[in-house]
């Protein structure tokens, strides 16, 4: 597979996306490489407000998640996130934050991704404001790029732009109908995997790769 870029395309608010971390590890712990694009389904005009109609659906589609995923959705989250009224779904400042974590180097990214969702799903924190993910990413060691959110230069915002735009751009050249997606690109041709090859087995993920 080396001749062959492993994109992966999510929402830092999907819980799918959540529940897809195990099988990210284990691509990024085998040697592949990952590109992570963000394409800004809850950020925008794509951000809506936390009612109690879809903090049920979600709770409902978060126990599915687990099942399938081993990933924790805890108590903490239900009470502090979900059944917390007058808040938005909107994961602009986390998208914004792992732009900051990758602007050096993109395999942060990941890594600013996984805190993020830790500090939602398994913590109960606040992740839809500059402050909260801020307090996360230093937590999280990563102090540097919490500074970068909190004070966001010209050069950050035109990066995020171009990050976000060229998620977008893959998410529709492939048609795909939701995130988590992954794509694999050779020779320039992108072809989309099913988002289930990430909640089987490895190895049928892996042949997924192999034969796209």
């Amino acid at each position: 597979m080396t001749d062959a870029t492993v994109t992966y395309l999510f929402d830092p608010l999907c819980g799918w996306c959540y529940g897809a971390t195990p099988m990210l590890d284990r691509l990024a712990a085998s040697g592949i490489t990952l590109d992570l694009l963000p394409t800004g389904l809850f950020s925008g005009a794509g951000a809506r407000p936390l009612d109690a109609g879809f903090a049920a659906h979600a709770w409902d589609n978060d126990q599915r998640i687990e099942r399938l995923s081993g990933q924790r959705f805890t108590q903490a989250y239900l009470d502090n996130v979900l059944n917390v009224r007058g808040t938005l779904l909107d994961s602009s400042a986390a998208t914004l934050a792992i732009t900051a974590a990758g602007l050096e180097d993109p395999g942060r990214r990941l890594l600013a991704l996984k805190a993020i969702q830790n500090a939602r799903y398994v913590g109960g924190r606040d992740i839809v404001t500059v402050g909260g993910v801020a307090d996360v990413l230093t937590d999280a060691g990563m102090a540097d790029s919490a500074e970068m959110l909190k004070t966001p230069t010209d050069a950050l915002m035109t990066a995020h732009r171009e990050l976000v735009g060229r998620g977008r751009a893959l998410f529709q050249r492939l048609h795909a109908n939701g995130v988590p997606s992954l794509a694999v690109i050779r020779n320039e041709a992108p072809r989309l995997i099913g988002a289930n090859a990430l909640f089987g087995s490895y190895d049928n993920l892996i042949a997924h790769i192999q034969a796209a």
